[in-house]
């Protein structure tokens, strides 16, 4: 069941109604039920790993406890072990199978080996790497003694499912979300206000925006051979933006819709593209996964604790694992590999680039220099965004010497943006919602809040809001002209 569907249009206002109408402790049930029915949209088979996931890390991290108060530390590292084993081995088979399959084939034919492996038919469940590792985090918690092991089986299945963050995150955490459903949630008028606010800016962002951003980047990625350089490099800004407001917009609808119920999940985007460094956009983009990693691996193989280079080995494999988390294919890896050696570059350069500043006097303070910091920032990362889009490595390789070989400047100067497939009407539409999530960006970067900013207006105002949001989303979403609905890009992660 997509967010962006009839169907969840129907089904959020039944579950928001029947979970305030039930009595308090019929209330996690019903959520755990709904949620279970939301995930079985896809497929019903589906819940069947996700019910043996939950059900492994709830009994691993039960016997954790129980060794613990035996003092049988041996017993703990054990039941840690095989937790992560059967759900890192249902990951890769379900994900890296025939990544594996494919790649052993293709060593095979170079060493001219007649041996070729059969791939499986495997089709990937939705969501599975983000339910596998909210759940893994949790064990890993209690195994660190950071939160106690839930005996209620009913309670840790709802924090494991929660069907607003269950497909695509925020990755949560047991100490945030679990003790949440022990909460008594109220219907709290301002709060819904707030929570449906978000969910409609979630819909503007992914209808309005990376929706109709997606057709010309498809158009030119899949048919690069025939554009110009000029020409990719519009495509890759604009994937930048349409992968921004694909699951930026999606993670809007999640929060918004747990803030509805009451539940308070943790931001995933804070304004990532007003990054003045690339630890700055590793700061703000995605921060439920890169917290993930940050804690449960980069930690854990010894962070910045054992000196300069074994801390950049350390980000250069937590990024390398990061890239292969998004999706079986060399890449994702190269994605990540880049951003990992970015971030070594700029900490490794960072004394030589402010002394070079300071002998050349630049004031750091400057509005110039400040958004000099956020292009070059924007550049590098857009640069990877490339590789995250191509259809193969290869392809990537072919496309930036169609940059480099074939940029065609001109081009810039005949109007090349009515050659990607948007008619004017809608071009001027996107432009003008590309603007206003600058706006909005910039109150976030600036510490204000959007959301509370329009609801303190006065009520035309207000309604100004909600009726041209709405607008857009019918006009060129909905009942738009040529328009699609697109799954979010992050499900086939």
């Amino acid at each position: 069941m997509l967010f962006n569907s009839v169907d969840y249009l129907l089904f959020f206002p039944i579950v928001v109604l029947s979970y305030f109408i039930f009595p308090q402790k019929l209330r996690n049930l019903w959520l755990l039920i709904v949620s279970y029915f939301f995930y079985m949209n896809w497929n019903a088979k589906y819940a069947l790993l996700l019910a043996g996931s939950t059900i492994i890390t709830y009994l691993s991290a039960l016997l954790i406890g129980r060794c613990r108060e035996k003092g049988k530390e041996t017993g703990a590292k054990w039941s840690v072990f095989v937790c992560l084993f059967f759900n890192l081995g249902l990951l890769f088979y379900f994900k890296y199978t025939n990544f594996l399959i494919e790649n052993l084939n293709k060593v095979f034919s170079v060493l001219h080996i007649g041996t070729q492996i059969t791939a499986f038919d495997i089709l990937l469940p939705v969501g599975i790497s983000f339910y596998i590792f909210q759940a893994l985090g949790y064990t890993i918690d209690v195994y660190r003694g950071k939160v106690k092991a839930t005996r209620n089986l009913l309670r840790y299945a709802l924090f494991v499912s929660f069907f607003p963050q269950l497909v695509a995150g925020p990755i949560e955490r047991s100490a945030n979300l679990l003790p949440q459903f022990d909460e008594k949630h109220t219907f709290d008028v301002e709060r819904i206000r707030r929570g449906l606010l978000q969910i409609l800016w979630g819909l503007f962002m992914k209808i309005v925006i990376a929706d109709r951003i997606a057709q010309p980047v498809n158009m030119i990625y899949e048919n690069f051979t025939a554009y110009s350089g000029v020409e990719i490099i519009l495509a890759t800004v604009l994937f930048a933006f349409q992968i921004y407001c694909d699951f930026g917009g999606y993670s809007n609808i999640a929060i918004g819709s747990a803030k509805v119920l009451g539940f308070r999940l943790m931001e995933n985007f804070d304004s990532p593209y007003m990054a003045a460094s690339i630890t700055d956009f590793w700061r703000r983009w995605h921060k439920s996964l890169t917290g993930w990693f940050t804690d449960y691996l980069y930690i854990s193989l010894g962070g910045n604790r054992k000196g300069k280079v074994r801390t950049y080995i350390n980000n250069l494999f937590v990024f390398l694992i990061s890239g292969l988390w998004h999706g079986a294919d060399w890449t994702y890896i190269a994605w990540g590999g880049l951003n990992g050696l970015y971030l070594i570059a700029e900490k490794s350069t960072g004394e030589l680039r402010q002394n070079i500043r300071q002998k050349l006097k630049v004031d750091e303070t400057s509005f110039g220099y400040r958004l000099w910091q956020r292009l070059v920032t924007f550049f590098w990362v857009d640069l990877s965004w490339l590789f995250f889009r191509a259809t193969g490595l290869k392809i990537a390789f072919m496309m930036l010497k169609q940059i480099v070989t074939q940029l065609q400047l001109h081009k810039l100067f005949g109007w090349v943006v009515y050659n990607i497939g948007l008619d004017t009407q809608t071009l001027l539409a996107v432009f003008l919602a590309l603007i206003l999530l600058f706006v909005v960006d910039l109150m976030k970067y600036r510490g204000q809040d959007m959301i509370e900013f329009v609801l303190k207006q006065g009520a035309l105002f207000r309604w100004c809001v909600y009726l041209g949001l709405l607008g857009f989303l019918l006009i060129y979403g909905v009942y738009g002209h040529t328009y699609a609905q697109t799954e979010f890009i992050y499900f086939q992660f």
